[in-house]
């Protein structure tokens, strides 16, 4: 399995779009400061992910969020998170 995920910085509230095998170990490797792109960005929060059975449509899904119909579909999708309707 492979998943294609999104945080959010708690510290700056932008996204952070990526795909992984291992969401547990990436997650936390995120939440360390491993990971140089988010490293300044901490905490995070993971708000979204997909499952997918092939590694190649983990990376279309993860192309097509950084995209502005992807970032748009993911604002509708979590309309409730960023409406502060959190749960």
């Amino acid at each position: 399995m492979f998943y294609t995920y999104v945080l959010i910085s708690k510290k700056d509230d932008k996204l952070y779009i990526g795909y992984t095998k291992n969401l547990k170990l990436r997650f936390e490797q995120h939440c360390a400061g491993l990971v140089k792109s988010t490293k300044f960005r901490r905490p995070l929060d993971l708000i979204y992910c997909e499952i997918c059975t092939v590694e190649s449509d983990a990376k279309r899904r993860e192309k097509y969020f950084k995209t502005h119909y992807g970032r748009m579909f993911l604002k509708n999708r979590l309309k409730s998170y960023f409406t502060g309707l959190k749960s």
